[in-house]
């Protein structure tokens, strides 16, 4: 995929926040005395966003896309390829700076606060961290403004995270992002835990928080449909690669590769005359181990339309038109 240079605007802010290119993610895995072998869990990726913008990531479990939201935020050291930040080569000697504008929300809400802090404590270490605030008072009163942004109660400060229920956790773990002003949030799958209908809620949060504070997201979902709601484009990804990324309304309305196809034809559909003549495409076998690859096109062995050729040219992202780019050989 061909990348554009960054330009900077006249307030001096890169009109692309976050470019990432190439980004690779391997872990070493024992399979034998003094042997390892890299597992790919993120090969190769690249794409944009700019500023106030989402992007969906979306795939099947253990395509990689948590990995790359977490490589992006240094929690895991890529393997290789580089990320700009805002026009700035995130390396590991400016990260500890640059975090203060890159947040993330985590997929599991129970997981991921600390039972022995209360919610003020919780949403108060970013600014304790950071030194963003003078005094306790100035902190408290950050604290339940931020509470207040996300529909907590200021009762709710002295409480433990196990008194809350998922939707009010998830609540909490968005307050703690916001806590530093970020420009660009990863939300790694932040209503997958929760109700349907408490994930209505969350989303239209975000897309409340994205209107008022101008924040980017790299939104990690399964579901297509929520993906398409809250995103201005879409990537799919398919074992550590991307397949297809475009504007959410072209790729819902004119999917390409034969793995979106798939992801889409599972999508319900509530109008049953409409449903019924949806042909549901069965894709055979099972995603291919990351610890051995299958050569040429990542997705040849479940491919319905697969040639000889897909099983040894590797498809580069290319180009089809109006921003819609496809890794594919016969499409």
């Amino acid at each position: 995929m061909s990348q554009e240079s960054v330009n900077t605007g006249k307030a001096g802010r890169s009109e692309v926040l976050v470019d990432v290119r190439n980004l690779k993610q391997y872990f070493p895995v024992k399979v034998g005395f003094a042997k390892t072998i890299p597992l790919k869990a993120v090969d190769g990726v690249s794409f944009q966003i700019k500023p106030g913008e989402t992007l969906g990531l979306v795939g099947e479990s253990g395509c990689g896309k948590t990995t790359v939201g977490r490589s992006l935020l240094r929690l895991y050291e890529p393997t290789g390829g580089e990320f700009y930040f805002d026009g700035q080569l995130v390396t590991d000697k400016n990260i500890p700076q640059l975090r203060k504008r890159m947040q993330m929300v985590f997929q599991d809400p129970y997981s991921s606060l600390d039972p022995r802090m209360t919610v003020e404590d919780i949403i108060g270490e970013p600014l304790d961290v950071h030194h963003l605030c003078a005094n306790r008072k100035e902190r408290r009163d950050r604290v339940i403004e931020l509470m207040r942004t996300v529909g907590l109660n200021e009762e709710h400060a002295t409480r433990y995270a196990h008194e809350f229920s998922g939707g009010q956790r998830q609540r909490i773990g968005i307050a703690r992002a916001l806590a530093v002003n970020p420009d660009f949030i990863v939300c790694d799958e932040p209503v997958s835990a929760l109700d349907v209908s408490i994930q209505a809620q969350v989303i239209n949060m975000f897309e409340e928080l994205q209107e008022k504070l101008g924040i980017a997201y790299l939104f990690i979902a399964h579901d297509l449909l929520v993906i398409h709601h809250i995103s201005r484009r879409i990537a799919v990804m398919y074992l550590g690669k991307i397949v297809e990324i475009a504007d959410a309304d072209e790729l819902n309305s004119h999917p390409i590769h034969p793995y979106t196809l798939s992801l889409f034809s599972a999508v319900p559909i509530p109008d049953p005359e409409t449903a019924r003549k949806n042909k549901r495409i069965i894709l055979q076998g099972d995603v291919p181990s990351p610890l051995h690859m299958p050569g040429g096109c990542p997705f040849h062995t479940r491919c319905p339309y697969a040639q000889e050729r897909c099983k040894t040219e590797v498809p580069e992202l290319k180009d089809r038109g109006n921003g819609h780019f496809v890794s594919c050989l016969l499409r």
